[in-house]
């Protein structure tokens, strides 16, 4: 990777942000993980991905392709709805 000032101020920042056992992890280790944090985040929500496409200025393929495995614990809720959808 080659080094910018934005990186480097990027990573100053850390240091100064997070504890030192956050700080040797790689949470936040690069501006992109945000974004990519904030993506599983809305989908974990229950955020469509078409919306969560649009708002990330991606395809709802590559979303998924992307994201699909950051998706977790929605199982029973998407049982449900199912279920109720079959009831109605």
């Amino acid at each position: 990777m080659v080094s910018t000032a934005y990186t480097e101020v990027w990573q100053d920042a850390r240091l100064l942000a997070f504890t030192p056992a956050q700080a040797a992890s790689p949470l936040a280790k690069r501006p992109y993980d945000l974004r990519h944090a904030a993506v599983s985040l809305w989908l974990n929500a229950g955020v469509s991905a078409p919306d969560v496409a649009e708002r990330a200025g991606h395809s709802v393929d590559v979303l998924l392709r992307v994201y699909a495995k950051c998706i977790d614990g929605q199982q029973e809720i998407a049982n449900k709805r199912i279920g109720d959808a079959l009831a109605a």
